[in-house]
């Protein structure tokens, strides 16, 4: 068995004993995806508790130390850690009541142990996590294009940390997004809803979308934004005005220049 899932499981049975707990779900790659698990693989995982008793978990870990010495936990969450494990396993866990429970996403949660009174419909599955407000590939087109041209204004303008999330990451999540819309059925079924980002060098070969091109680095966000630029326009149908004003700000030779509409545009 993989060191993280022997781990859940010896928690679970701890907290089989103690009166208080419902039940204990592993997630990701400890849910039902545990085909995922690799040596890089750290633990996630919710315990469900009776009323009155979540505080008492979220701010305690002697329960946590049952199977193993814990060397750092820090609260992240106000309902729950992250801890490292004397012996390197890493957590992420969540405390809840079933209230609590019921209002959130948890795809691909697995019950790894529940209290025999507690029925299985109360924690196996929970709402869809939200998506984006407009799943279409018009509106992440758009975004990943806007993202590009604030972008590259805040580049000019010598902003260059803010530059590279909207290049780098915030247009490069709506090339992923696309992606997910575009493609097969089945890369799109395994990826993460929560996170665009992971495995997606899994599922998207560099000749598919060129990563490397597109998060060059802090140092090289016109090139990335060109990039991204490049990519789009070879399978989407980008507005030519907006097209065009990235252009003329990819072409900007200038390491700082004004915000504002080129002189030869009308409305001048």
């Amino acid at each position: 068995m993989h060191p993280v899932l022997r781990r859940l499981d010896d928690l679970a049975a701890h907290l089989a004993t103690r009166p208080d707990v419902l039940a204990v779900l592993g997630l990701g790659s400890a849910g039902t995806a545990r085909d995922r698990l690799d040596e890089h693989s750290d633990l996630d995982f919710f315990v469900v508790v009776e009323d009155g008793a979540a505080a008492r978990y979220r701010e305690s870990t002697d329960w946590l130390r049952a199977p193993c010495a814990v060397a750092f936990s820090f609260a992240n969450d106000p309902h729950g850690r992250k801890a490292l494990y004397a012996d390197g396993i890493f957590v992420e866990y969540a405390v809840f009541t079933v209230a609590e429970l019921a209002r959130l996403p948890r795809v691909g949660a697995r019950v790894v142990w529940r209290r025999a009174d507690v029925p299985a419909a109360l924690v196996e599955r929970g709402p869809e996590p939200d998506g984006p407000p407009y799943d279409t590939v018009e509106f992440h087109l758009n975004e990943a294009l806007t993202n590009l041209y604030v972008g590259l204004h805040r580049e000019l303008r010598g902003e260059r940390l803010s530059a590279t999330r909207f290049i780098q990451s915030y247009a490069v999540d709506r090339v992923l997004a696309l992606l997910d819309l575009t493609g097969p059925d089945g890369v799109r079924a395994g990826r993460d809803p929560f996170d665009p980002t992971r495995r997606a060098e899994r599922a998207y070969p560099p000749e598919v979308v060129p990563l490397a091109a597109m998060v060059p680095g802090y140092r090289h966000n016109r090139a990335a934004a060109g990039a991204v630029l490049a990519w789009l326009a070879a399978r989407f149908p980008v507005d030519p005005a907006l097209g065009a004003a990235i252009r003329r700000l990819l072409d900007d030779p200038s390491p700082e220049s004004p915000q504002g509409t080129p002189a030869d545009l009308p409305c001048r």
